[in-house]
């Protein structure tokens, strides 16, 4: 990782260095074997909650850690560059608390967000359903109010953590119309008539479950819906634009690992009689995987700085999203041919950094919607 962030704090660079020691001791040990046999690390996200790591951007006052999100994403970035699959589970986490946090009731906040934020609890984000991907309006999931309950009937899609969530950000229509029919709610991760399907079988991000999530009767109380019914599409959008600064900082961790790992390894390969760092074609190349990461680290940081000082930032999450995802694609990519054959076995891990990136272009919205995002707002 780079050796020296401008942090804002002292507590900022304490709270770096720990995550940094948790990433290289606890999480990077484990990721080959995990990713190689799907197995799903529940242990280590237990790990990110007991260090405080699963509510850094939320206040202190329900047990985060009061966190600028300049100085969380680069938490984030140091999680993915040791293991990817829990980067992009604690980001979905962090997510996940964000409808409770930011638009539910003091109430509601007393009751469920200290155990989410500071336990061992795990979220999951339920929006997208297989014809409602791009465009969340077009969902079907229903939710009807039957008196002090809602009953919740529709199957939700690509659900990251599905069937292991404790609790989950659930989207769901509770009138036709349209944008201004879907509701928010916080939906218990255990539930009678709430199943996963058999998990998704994945190029990449392979320790990490993605399944469908089936509501099948499901009832819990209304105290559950967060906001007004019909607030549900505004605070799914706003979510996935700090969610989006997000997907960038995993991204970057990302690219950051490929390209310390062919730096690592153009120094010690030789060829001709010395190190192939020193042939020029691959020194412009890897110079080339340097600036990408430091240009993309850069974008998401400038708009982290814009959200935390209240300004509008959803055209700079998307540019950052788009710009750190293609950066890590590329440049794990480049990694790949660095290490030449090498590179294509799974005795190094950047062929499996490669099948990871293509993903991160993916989801929080494809890079073809975040042109669209920025695109509009340049009108």
């Amino acid at each position: 990782m780079p050796a020296e962030r401008l942090l804002p704090t002292q507590e900022a660079e304490d709270l770096i260095a720990l995550v940094k020691e948790i990433a290289r001791d606890e999480l990077k040990p484990h990721a080959a074997d995990a990713e190689e046999n799907e197995k799903f690390p529940r242990d280590a996200f237990r790990l990110l909650g007991r260090s405080g790591l699963l509510g850094l951007p939320y206040s202190e006052e329900f047990g985060g850690g009061d966190q600028p999100y300049e100085v969380y994403l680069q938490a984030l970035e140091e999680v993915a560059s040791a293991w990817m699959t829990v980067a992009v589970g604690l980001s979905v986490h962090v997510m996940s608390c964000y409808g409770l946090a930011t638009f539910g009731t003091r109430e509601q906040q007393d009751r469920w967000l200290p155990e989410m934020l500071e336990g061992e609890l795990l979220g999951g984000y339920a929006l997208s359903e297989v014809q409602a991907g791009s465009d969340p309006a077009a969902m079907s999931t229903r939710a009807v109010r039957q008196g002090t309950d809602y009953v919740v009937n529709g199957t939700k899609a690509w659900i990251t953590h599905a069937g292991a969530a404790d609790f989950y950000t659930l989207m769901a229509r509770t009138s036709p119309d349209a944008g201004r029919g879907i509701s928010c709610f916080l939906a218990p991760g255990e539930a009678d008539g709430l199943t996963a399907a058999t998990p998704e079988r994945k190029m990449g991000l392979t320790g990490s479950i993605t399944a469908q999530l089936a509501f099948d009767d499901v009832r819990f109380g209304a105290d559950r819906l967060i906001g007004n019914e019909g607030d549900g599409l505004k605070i799914a959008l706003s979510a996935l634009d700090s969610g989006r600064l997000g997907i960038a900082a995993c991204a970057v961790g990302l690219a950051q690992a490929a390209l310390d790992e062919a730096v690592a390894y153009a120094k010690t390969r030789t060829q001709f009689g010395r190190p192939i760092i020193e042939f020029q074609g691959l020194e412009f190349l890897l110079a080339d995987m340097a600036a990408a990461v430091e240009s993309a680290r850069a974008t998401y940081i400038s708009a982290a700085r814009r959200r935390d000082r209240g300004l509008p930032f959803r055209q700079q999450a998307s540019i950052a999203k788009l710009v750190a995802t293609d950066a890590a694609m590329k440049v794990t990519t480049d990694a790949v041919q660095v290490l030449g054959g090498a590179g294509y076995t799974r005795d190094f891990p950047v062929e499996r950094y490669m099948r990871e990136a293509k993903v991160l272009q993916i989801f929080e919205g494809t890079n073809q919607i975040q042109r669209l995002v920025i695109g509009r707002g340049l009108r």
